[in-house]
């Protein structure tokens, strides 16, 4: 078993399960305890640098997510060495913006970056909680583009494959934690 491998195990032994959450059919599983406790926090972040590591990914800027992308994108980006930058809601950012409408699976939503915040050509990692539908990482990616930066790639604590978000992120996409396949019946 990778390293890789060993930790996601272990970070995945530590969610909390809630049936009928948000609504009848989800399974929701909590990431949160993952932060109660440093030790695993650390290892949620090792497992990320790990993987980027493995594969040499040159990082530049990491872009977190409103909001649970805000939870590990800056320590994420301190451990590579890299900026943070977030993404908004529309009308939480001060200055220029740049924004992009997307659309989620019950409607469409905005999404913001400052104006001007990504060098061109910079390499930019997108980081967020869940993928499931890929519409907010699909914004995120507009925005990066549009700022010129470079989406090297995203990366997910948690993926809903039955969503089938991965296939609309023209990057390569890596989930740390094995996803549900299917909604519950």
């Amino acid at each position: 078993m990778s390293e890789i491998s060993a930790l996601a195990q272990e970070l995945s032994s530590s969610l909390r399960k809630f049936p009928d959450f948000p609504s009848k059919g989800i399974l929701f599983e909590d990431f949160l305890p993952i932060f109660e406790k440093p030790e695993l926090f650390k290892k949620l972040l090792k497992a990320f640098k790990l993987h980027l590591e493995e594969k040499g990914t040159k990082v530049d800027y990491v872009v977190g997510l409103e909001s649970r992308g805000f939870l590990f994108g800056p320590t994420l980006a301190l451990e590579l060495n890299a900026g943070f930058i977030p993404v908004r809601k529309p009308g939480k950012l001060p200055g220029p913006v740049v924004s992009v409408e997307f659309q989620k699976e019950y409607g469409s939503d905005r999404f913001e970056m400052q104006e001007g915040v990504i060098p061109k050509g910079s390499s930019v990692l997108i980081v967020d909680d869940i993928l499931a539908t890929g519409g907010s990482a699909y914004g995120a990616g507009e925005l990066v583009k549009k700022n010129g930066g470079e989406v090297t790639e995203y990366l997910f604590v948690m993926e809903l494959d039955f969503l089938k978000g991965r296939d609309k992120l023209g990057a390569p996409v890596f989930t740390l934690l094995s996803g549900q396949e299917k909604k519950l019946e």
